[in-house]
């Protein structure tokens, strides 16, 4: 950021608290969290679910839209001192406020500002897709091992109730040895094409935006990993808006033992469900990846659905517990790895035309 909207932005910051805003101390019993990045996601979940959790809240933000500082510091209480821009993230490793950096940036640069914050030696949440490829993915897991700090990847639906029993199913198998597994994941969505979800470097399209969501609900429904892409196809149905990614994407994936799961994600039809297809009957998640109301049912007539509170408040609250009481964490680094290689080889697959080896 140039100096002048650097002095800008902490000028407005200062103002702020100028005319009265109220400033929340610190909890004794809660680990603090800075939000990088105030897009759509913070700003609509996170910030708000941050009101709700028991073991950490809102202490910091970074931003690179110093308009977006006043409301923010109104809303929420955040210091001065707590609030920084993309050019001065690293200097958050001298706040002792500040114990988790949660990295809600666009997918392309989730490596970058995930390597800042854990070289600053803070506690990383890296929101999903974890990142662009596999090799991204390692380096946030190497740097986070180097500094001796935690790394949660931001699959909130393994910490949602109704999910974390169909995760179950795939151990007890209640319903017999699996036949047959399909996930789908998307939303109808418009968008004159501008925007990071149009880019195809910034982890635009489908797959990224949506897909990870298919794949993770794939493999925790049958707790095991795929090793094939059997066949994938891409495709859109507004070229002038998707110039670069996919706005729908299909793929087929085959587990050792011979199962095959069909999936699919798109940015143009609303789809949203989990089914698994057993020898002795079936059970479902529809809708499976809503940020509220989620909800399963078996054939043999049970419904799963607990419904207990907010999905993000649970996830964070999941992870900053693993922190305080130093245990590995629900989903780690390795797990939004195994997603982005699949990801990769649907990709290729959809190039190619053929099989890919995962």
């Amino acid at each position: 950021m140039k100096r002048r909207t650097f002095i800008k932005q902490n000028v407005l910051a200062g103002a702020a608290f100028a005319i009265g805003m109220p400033e929340i101390r610190p909890p004794k019993d809660k680990l603090g969290v800075a939000l990088v990045g105030l897009g759509g996601y913070s700003t609509g979940q996170l910030g708000p679910a941050l009101q709700e959790t028991r073991h950490c809240y809102l202490a910091g933000i970074v931003t690179g839209s110093p308009w977006k500082i006043p409301k923010w510091q109104e809303q929420y209480g955040i210091k001065d001192q707590n609030v920084y821009n993309y050019e001065n993230m690293h200097t958050i490793a001298d706040n002792d406020e500040i114990d988790i950096v949660y990295v809600v940036v666009p997918t392309g640069l989730h490596m970058k500002y995930s390597l800042i914050a854990a070289n600053a030696g803070k506690h990383v949440w890296c929101e999903k897709p974890m990142a662009m490829t596999p090799e991204e993915c390692t380096r946030i897991i190497d740097t986070c091992n180097k500094n001796k700090v935690k790394l949660s990847i931001g699959y909130r639906m393994q910490h949602e109730p109704d999910t974390q029993t169909i995760i179950g199913y795939a151990s007890s198998k209640p319903y017999g040895d699996f036949k047959r597994v399909e996930a789908m994941a998307g939303y109808n969505g418009g968008g004159s094409g501008k925007g990071w979800r149009f880019e195809k470097e910034m982890g635009g399209g489908a797959l990224y935006d949506m897909g990870v969501y298919a794949i993770n609900g794939i493999r925790y429904a049958t707790g095991m990993e795929p090793v094939e892409v059997v066949k994938a196809e891409q495709s859109t149905k507004r070229p002038k808006i998707f110039t670069e990614v996919d706005e729908t994407t299909s793929f087929q994936l085959r587990f050792a033992n011979g199962l095959l799961a069909d999936g699919k994600t798109s940015v143009g039809q609303s789809i949203n469900h989990l089914r698994v297809d057993c020898e002795d009957g079936w059970y479902e998640l529809r809708p499976m990846q809503s940020y509220s109301g989620i909800k399963g049912r078996t054939s043999d007539g049970k419904i799963i659905d607990q419904n207990l509170g907010d999905q993000q408040a649970r996830q964070m609250d999941d992870d900053a517990l693993a922190i305080k009481e130093n245990r590995p964490v629900m989903v780690p680094g390795e797990e939004g790895r195994r997603d982005i290689r699949i990801v990769r080889a649907i990709l290729e697959a959809a190039k190619t035309g053929e099989g890919v080896g995962i």
